[in-house]
């Protein structure tokens, strides 16, 4: 199965925000518990959970890519 140039975009593209979810995730928990251990504060599980969702969608988007790409290139087609 060969994709043409407007699937490998967007593959390209899902890929990317993808990562940039993954990043902003772990971005984020690391600045929580920098903050944490910077006050003396102790680690809650609930703003860890809630700032960690964005890794989750993240790696979902990176499973299902090929069929996101797909139905991107599909719904930009003319």
């Amino acid at each position: 199965m060969t994709m043409d140039s407007p699937e490998r975009g967007a593959l390209m593209l899902v890929r990317f925000i993808a990562a940039a979810l993954i990043g902003w995730a772990l971005a984020e928990v690391a600045l929580y518990l920098a903050i944490c251990h910077h006050k003396n504060e102790p680690v809650e599980i609930i703003p860890c959970v809630l700032k960690s969702l964005p890794f989750v969608a993240g790696v979902v988007v990176l499973i299902k890519a090929r069929s996101l790409a797909e139905w991107l290139s599909d719904k930009l087609d003319l």
